[in-house]
């Protein structure tokens, strides 16, 4: 065997394909083209009347991944890794653990939703968590560069797709738990189970990292093998908690507490943290990543450092501008997303708030429902009494177009409530309507998952038009790596 694929497309002389049922298509189909490409056998969940050698296995993805694994001789087993999972924060989680890492000059992996890591070297990502064998490769790669730790994310889909299996985690942690993707897994019973299982089949050496504040992560302290090590804003009880948190600009300051029976190596029982990303959600965030780093052996002024030092992931309550007034971009995903970023709001001084709301897409009329509701909560205490909508049609690609029906219950929600919506088609109208009443001192929150994604980009080009006297320079320097939104109009063919 030369080599292995599950890509029809990506076959070399000698490969043995791998057969994988995915959600749109049937890998059994192409099996003739792979063979015409020079693979010489194949792992098949079905024989097919191909004349090679075929190996039929009850489930061809847990092949594929112990295959990888064998392959690239398992790599994992090989360096610290690291498995960061949620509903939110996964990705600013593992970026803050990872500047933590690099401050401790170590040589570091990051695979995640916005990039895979390996040393020095960088690609975009596709996928939050990469298929077995592409995650196996990133793995052989890593120990080729001489990586130490890695830090992961790892998503529900990832879990069911047995894209993880065979990894060896050595530490996991399980941030927070809250809707989202239900419908890929039937119920949310199915996606807390994927969610917990990183946990709960985590090995007696490892250890997990649990959230108290969230009932989920709570529930599983005694449902592992594994070390556990809890942390707490308003729970107090485990191994950290914080004091003194002062919220005021949006970036959060405050004084960790070391339970006085954990970390016993660590002299020093409390230290400060001062986030330089605001959101009152990446407490929790930087939490867990602490957590992890206490657990490696990381020195607290490294520590201190690293977190401070983390300027942040576009579109996780991400300031674009902030000058007489601010702009805020926040993915604004789901109702637990929804409520940490008005939460975050609440503790902010500022005149008037501005809600520009990409409605979510072919997500469920549930879903949609649930976060109107869950805006409507915040509505009262945030002075919302009217709100900027759009289904950003010219944005959105075909699986992320909002139906009739998501829209309807958005709009019948928002009335009840007696709350204005000035619905749009297209975001750059939408934006531009907030831009044209903003005053001194407001806020503007561009949020919505994959319609809003153009959005940073839009209001950047809009303020240059509307202010041309403003430093473009400064102005466009939240555009400078930026990964979301790259494709511009209707250009969503692929």
């Amino acid at each position: 065997i030369n080599g292995i694929a599950y890509h029809s497309n990506k076959v070399n002389k000698e490969d043995i394909f791998v057969c994988i049922k995915g959600y749109e298509t049937d890998g059994h189909k192409y099996l003739k083209n792979a063979v015409e490409a020079g693979c010489t056998s194949a792992i098949v969940e079905n024989f097919l009347d191909i004349d090679i050698p075929q190996y039929k296995v009850e489930n061809s993805r847990i092949a594929l991944a112990s295959l990888a694994c064998k392959f690239f001789e398992n790599p994992s087993e090989k360096m610290n890794v690291i498995g960061i999972t949620a509903t939110n924060g996964k990705t600013t989680t593992s970026f803050m653990l990872n500047e933590i890492f690099e401050k401790h000059k170590l040589k570091t992996g990051l695979i995640g939703t916005v990039v895979v890591k390996i040393d020095d070297y960088k690609e975009i990502s596709f996928l939050t968590t990469p298929e077995s064998l592409d995650l196996q490769n990133f793995f052989d790669k890593m120990i080729k560069a001489d990586v130490s730790h890695v830090t992961m994310e790892v998503s529900s889909s990832s879990i069911e797709l047995n894209r993880i299996y065979g990894v060896d985690f050595d530490i996991a942690a399980l941030n927070n738990i809250s809707r989202e993707h239900i419908d890929s897994h039937g119920s949310f019973e199915n996606y807390y189970n994927f969610k917990a299982s990183l946990i709960t089949n985590l090995k007696p050496e490892g250890v997990a990292v649990l959230n108290l504040d969230d009932d989920y992560s709570k529930r599983l302290i005694d449902k592992t093998k594994a070390k556990t090590i809890t942390y707490g804003v308003e729970d107090s009880s485990g191994d950290l908690s914080i004091t003194d948190l002062d919220l005021s600009t949006g970036r959060a300051k405050f004084t960790v507490q070391l339970n006085d029976s954990s970390f016993k190596n660590y002299k020093d029982r409390s230290f400060d943290i001062a986030l330089s990303i605001p959101g009152y959600h990446c407490v929790y965030n930087s939490l867990s990543a602490i957590s992890i780093a206490l657990i490696s052996d990381i020195p607290i002024k490294t520590i201190q450092e690293g977190i401070n030092s983390f300027k942040g992931i576009e579109r996780r309550f991400e300031f674009i501008y902030e000058d007489d007034f601010k702009i805020i971009d926040d993915h604004f995903a789901n109702t637990g997303n929804i409520n940490v970023t008005l939460e975050t709001l609440d503790f902010m001084d500022y005149n008037n708030l501005d809600l520009v709301y990409a409605i979510r897409g072919s997500r469920g009329v549930t879903v949609n429902k649930e976060n109107a509701e869950t805006i409507v909560k915040w509505a009262k205490k945030l002075g919302l009494t009217e709100i900027i909508a759009t289904t950003s049609n010219s944005h959105v690609t075909k699986k992320d177009i909002v139906t009739n029906d998501e829209l309807e219950i958005f709009l019948s929600v928002m009335k009840e409530a007696n709350i204005k919506v000035h619905l749009f088609n297209e975001l750059p109208d939408a934006i531009d309507s907030a831009l044209n009443e903003a005053k001194k001192g407001d806020v503007i929150l561009l949020a919505g998952c994959q319609g809003m994604d153009f959005g940073c980009n839009i209001a950047i080009n809009s303020l240059e038009k509307l202010r041309p006297n403003l430093d473009k320079k400064h102005l466009r320097e939240p555009l400078k790596y930026r990964v979301a939104g790259l494709l511009e109009g209707n250009n969503f063919e692929s």
